[in-house]
């Protein structure tokens, strides 16, 4: 008996072009603080973002998946928004480069200056930006202070307060890693 083809929530392809291509680009790269490759940070926060398509609609799921597994190229690597926008297209650079940083801002307004021109994209990309933090709130790096930990903690906040409402599958998971996130700051 043939069952009927149910279609996966995003095309394969684009997802394992995405992934070759953030595989390239951050090749050599590793997860700060350990020896695991940085490849293993973008395919957690798009595992993230699965997760999420799992349980909630969006229209654009390959939108949000592409960009998971690209959010960082620009940022971290020699890879500009043309590149993107050259290989993956329009939506995909344009969200990609709302999830960078600005370097040419001072540091203490580029978290705000990003979350400003996320809200501008479509809500996958909010989507993006939330699994990246859920992902980040592991273990902090050893030499990062008290003060440094309470800071990245608040700016979480401040990031589920910002872009929360899209998702709430990773806006709850977000809520549970800043909680846990406690640990790294308060003395047991």
């Amino acid at each position: 008996m043939l069952r009927p083809m149910i279609s996966a929530p995003f095309d394969p392809d684009l997802y394992a072009a995405a992934l070759r291509f953030a595989a390239t680009a951050h090749r050599g790269q590793t997860v700060p603080g350990t020896d695991l490759p940085y490849l293993c940070h973008v395919v957690t926060v798009a595992a993230e973002v699965l997760g999420a398509l799992g349980h909630e609609h969006h229209g654009e799921p390959d939108l949000a998946v592409q960009c998971a597994l690209l959010h960082d190229t620009v940022e971290d690597t020699a890879v500009t928004v043309a590149d993107i926008r050259k290989r993956f297209g329009d939506a995909v650079a344009e969200g990609v480069a709302a999830l960078s940083k600005d370097p040419a801002l001072p540091k203490a307004e580029r978290m705000v200056d990003s979350l400003d021109r996320i809200r501008s994209q479509p809500h996958e990309v909010w989507l993006v930006k939330l699994a990246d933090r859920i992902v980040n709130l592991a273990r902090p790096p050893a030499h990062w202070s008290a003060d440094k930990r309470r800071a990245y903690r608040e700016e979480a906040m401040r990031i589920g307060e910002r872009l929360g409402e899209v998702s709430p599958v990773l806006s709850g998971r977000l809520a549970e890693k800043i909680d846990a996130y406690r640990a790294w700051i308060e003395p047991t």
